[in-house]
C-alpha cells in the first residue's frame, strides 16, 4: 500500500493511465473488428476502406505507447496483404 504523498500520487496517475490506455485499447480492437468482419464478408473496398480507418488509430496507439511499433507495423502488413488478396481470390 502507498504510504508516502508522492506513492500515493503515483497509484492515482497509475489508474488514471491504466483507464484511458484501457479505452484506447478497447477503440482499436473495435477497428480491426471492423477490417475482419469486412474480410470475412468478401468486400474487398468495404475491407479497404475498414483499413484506411484502422490505421491512424493503429498508429495512434503507437505514439500514445500502449502498443509496440513494430506489432503495429506486423499487423497493418498482414491486413494490408489479405485486404489486397481478396481481390485476386
Amino acid at each position: 500500500m502507498a504510504n508516502t504523498p508522492q506513492s500515493k500520487k503515483r497509484a492515482r496517475q497509475s489508474e488514471t493511465r491504466y483507464a484511458v490506455n484501457k479505452q484506447r485499447r478497447s477503440r482499436i480492437r473495435t477497428f480491426l473488428r471492423k477490417v475482419e468482419e469486412a474480410l470475412a464478408s468478401g468486400d474487398q473496398a468495404a475491407a479497404a476502406s475498414a483499413l484506411q480507418a484502422a490505421q491512424p488509430e493503429l498508429q495512434r496507439g503507437v505514439s500514445k505507447g500502449v502498443l509496440h511499433k513494430n506489432t503495429v507495423s506486423r499487423k497493418i502488413s498482414r491486413l494490408a496483404s489479405r485486404v489486397k488478396g481478396l481481390n485476386q481470390a
